[in-house]
């Protein structure tokens, strides 16, 4: 689950970064995929504004998406901690059931020094 949540993060700021060079792709692409939330029932258009910083894509709405990209990857690397405290307590997902401890290696002397 939480690998799930850090890739959505990771896509929302890859997203608001495409934004910033503010040309004409950066601009439709804002409109569009922002245009998206207002899919969601009662407040998708809320949240739209909310996104728009007004009522059209325009200066607030870069300067939100700036904000976004610098705080997104803070979020990101406390994901990265709790994804991987995660892993080393349950493990990686064993999906045919086989156990095999024999190519096991310890994770931190060796992955952290990557």
């Amino acid at each position: 689950n939480t690998g799930v949540v850090l890739l959505l993060t990771l896509m929302a700021t890859a997203f608001v970064g495409y934004v910033l060079p503010w040309g004409q792709m950066s601009f439709w692409g804002a409109t569009v995929i922002t245009n998206l939330f207002s899919a969601i029932p009662y407040i998708g258009q809320t949240l739209v504004e909310w996104a728009w910083g007004g009522f059209s894509v325009d200066n607030p709405t870069l300067t939100r998406f700036f904000a976004l990209h610098f705080l997104l990857p803070f979020l990101i690397a406390g994901l990265t901690l709790i994804h991987l405290t995660f892993l080393h307590e349950s493990g990686s997902n064993n999906p045919l059931g086989i156990v095999s401890n024999c190519d096991k290696i310890p994770f931190h002397p060796y992955f952290p020094t990557k």
